[in-house]
């Protein structure tokens, strides 16, 4: 069973008061791992290449056998929603089938915040996919885009990734996939981490 956070956030020192549309109460980056995270599979296990979409299916893709590959419901709105903010957006995934995710993610098809449909892969900024500690694919995605780990949030469904803290980025451990609770549940953590409380309620996606 996955389980949440362990040990509480120490409490800041100091709070700054930002509105709820205030860029700096959002992180600069945001990534995801894949699997559990993003699609409900393990992508090296569970599909059997080739995969393919059905003309322009939204977030629909079978396998050979014909099982279904897709993100979860709220991803795409999530991904969206970040896109909109000028979030830089990542991917840090330690499995080992490399070209089928990649493929995956360049099959995709996703609403876009203009209305249009793209490919879920133009979301990503920085994309890191193989074995490997959690930690090299942060220290490569702060390498690609300059962007501080302090300013990162990670999302992740393996508690052992906790690692990545050490960094100094926040991760949100999840449960049953990617959607909006979550998302709250993790940008609450970052800006208690920030010492960042927002004014008002507005919707922070």
């Amino acid at each position: 069973m996955v389980r949440r956070n362990a040990q509480p956030s120490p409490e800041p020192t100091e709070w700054r008061t930002l509105s709820p549309d205030d860029p700096e109460a959002f992180p600069k980056a945001v990534v995801f791992d894949l699997d559990y995270t993003l699609w409900d599979l393990w992508i090296d296990t569970h599909v059997n290449p080739p995969l393919r979409r059905q003309g322009d299916e939204i977030n629909r893709l079978v396998d050979r056998r014909g099982s279904t590959l897709e993100f979860y419901p709220e991803v795409p709105g999530i991904l969206a929603g970040l896109k909109r903010r000028g979030i830089t957006i990542g991917v840090a995934s330690r499995t080992s089938a490399i070209d089928l995710a990649n493929e995956a993610l360049s099959l995709l098809l996703v609403p876009a915040p203009d209305g249009k449909v793209v490919k879920a892969r133009s979301y990503f900024d920085a994309i890191e996919i193989y074995p490997s500690s959690k930690i090299k694919h942060f220290r490569e995605i702060h390498k690609r885009t300059k962007i501080a780990y302090e300013q990162m949030l990670f999302f992740d469904d393996e508690s052992r990734n906790h690692d990545t803290e050490t960094l100094g980025v926040t991760m949100q451990l999840i449960r049953d996939g990617m959607n909006r609770a979550e998302w709250e549940r993790g940008l609450a953590l970052w800006r208690k981490r920030r010492g960042i409380r927002v004014s008002g309620s507005a919707d922070s996606n």
